[in-house]
């Protein structure tokens, strides 16, 4: 671990050796290549001097020698030394952990696709109360949303809403969100007062760059028709919505949200894109043995990964067993003591993989 530590360190250094050389400062692609390659070592390269400071600090308390039995001098070393030690140990873990390979998408914008599962309206209820609740937590992260597409069920709730989440680190935050989410309440609509069991699938998707994924325009079949719902006299007169098939696979995307076509294309062929780009990754990961698939969740929406239990005001996440109270608050957007967790629990993995 150090030789790997010492050799990102040293290549710390050099970024900051060629960005101070007044040819390369008059290079706006280089310039741009190197800090952000230096953003990403940054962090490590701080916790490794502070790793290396406190170790240097940790070895000169142990090899202090006191003059004669001074049991008050002994006693202040030995709980120097015990703090200094704890504070070693924990940057050792941090560092283990900052070195473990790092998910290619983590730093990626993402598309998050949610679709009303079981249960009729409650299902269609349940997915705007999602959509709501990551809507938040990104609003506290400083991300922005930007909604693609969406199907409205009649009292409110939607069958389907496709959204894009730009913002540091977004993916890496929300890609365990992926699968089947149940949820158990009595709905809105039930007179008697009866519990329900609904669903609702979350699909979180990095989104895909036009230079990660090639479409050949030969592939494509686009249409163009009146957007229905809301927009005034502009969904009357002018026809914007637009609908983009992929001919090989069959592949649909419908976008109308916005009121120029031009805008609705964009957005539609984002969305293509990244579906095209995540059916890849899942063919890929077919390949892959079960022993090397992730614990904390393979991403399947078919897996039902969390359960919303109003009555008893708990979620649960079936993957790590973990419960958690409050149910109102994690509603609002407060999902970051689960998504954390979550993190941990791979990150937990990850290293139990390495020592194999």
């Amino acid at each position: 671990m150090i030789e790997q530590l010492n050799k990102i360190e040293k290549r710390y250094r050099e970024i900051d050796e060629e960005l101070s050389q007044p040819e390369v400062a008059t290079d706006i692609d280089r310039v741009q290549a190197l800090s952000q390659e230096r953003a990403r070592l940054e962090d490590v390269v701080l916790k490794y001097r502070r790793y290396k400071k406190l170790s240097k600090e940790l070895n000169d308390v142990k090899s202090m020698n006191t003059a004669g039995n001074d049991e008050e001098m002994n006693t202040l070393i030995k709980q120097e030394s015990a703090a200094l030690q704890e504070q070693v140990e924990q940057l050792t873990e941090e560092l283990r952990i900052a070195l473990l390979p790092k998910d290619p998408n983590d730093e990626k914008d993402i598309i998050m696709e949610i679709r009303a599962g079981t249960g009729g309206n409650e299902a269609a209820l349940f997915a705007a109360d999602l959509y709501r609740m990551y809507s938040r937590y990104a609003q506290s992260q400083g991300w922005k949303t930007d909604v693609i597409s969406t199907s409205e069920s009649g009292i409110g709730g939607f069958k389907e809403i496709i959204f894009e989440v730009r913002g540091k680190n977004a993916y890496s935050r929300l890609k365990y969100e992926s699968g089947v989410h149940r949820v158990q309440r009595v709905p809105v609509t039930e007179a008697s007062g009866r519990i329900h069991t609904s669903t609702a699938t979350v699909a979180v998707l990095p989104k895909a760059e036009e230079v990660d994924i090639d479409i050949d325009p030969d592939d494509l079949k686009i249409d163009v028709f009146h957007s229905g719902g809301a927009g005034g006299q502009n969904v009357n007169k002018v026809a914007t919505a637009i609908r983009v098939t992929h001919l090989p696979t069959n592949m649909v995307v419908v976008c109308q949200d916005e009121r120029s076509q031009l805008q609705n294309k964009v957005k539609a062929l984002s969305v293509l894109r990244t579906r095209l780009l995540d059916e890849e990754r899942r063919k890929q990961e077919e390949a892959i043995t079960s022993k090397r698939r992730s614990q904390v969740g393979t991403g399947e929406r078919a897996e039902k990964i969390r359960t919303y239990n109003y009555p008893q005001d708990r979620v649960s996440d079936h993957r790590i067993n973990i419960t958690l109270h409050n149910l109102p608050r994690f509603m609002e957007g407060e999902i970051g003591e689960l998504v954390d967790a979550l993190a941990t629990a791979e990150h937990e993995r990850l290293l139990e993989e390495q020592k194999v």
